[in-house]
């Protein structure tokens, strides 16, 4: 994310209310993602709708979009991690 105060056309800096929710919503991607992963293994309802082959494996198919959709959305998740530690060694 950038800076607060760069004045990117993004995130202007005298909007920081709508910069705060961008990030609390970055963070909302991966949970859901794997959320609808897990759903969708138990129910399997995605599974009989998307896939022609009704012996499918568990793991194929939308289960495997969600669970490859919440590691690509981390990222936030491991900045915010990454950021607490640093924060936490600092003397």
């Amino acid at each position: 994310m950038p800076p607060a105060g760069n004045g990117s056309a993004d995130f202007p800096s005298d909007n920081v209310a709508a910069r705060g929710a961008a990030d609390w919503l970055s963070l909302a991607a991966a949970p859901t993602f794997a959320m609808m992963a897990l759903l969708t293994a138990v129910t399997g309802d995605a599974e009989m709708m998307c896939s022609a082959a009704q012996d499918a494996s568990p793991l194929s198919g939308m289960v495997m979009m969600y669970l490859l959709m919440s590691a690509f959305h981390s990222a936030p998740w491991l900045r915010l991690v990454a950021s607490r530690r640093g924060a936490a060694r600092r003397p």
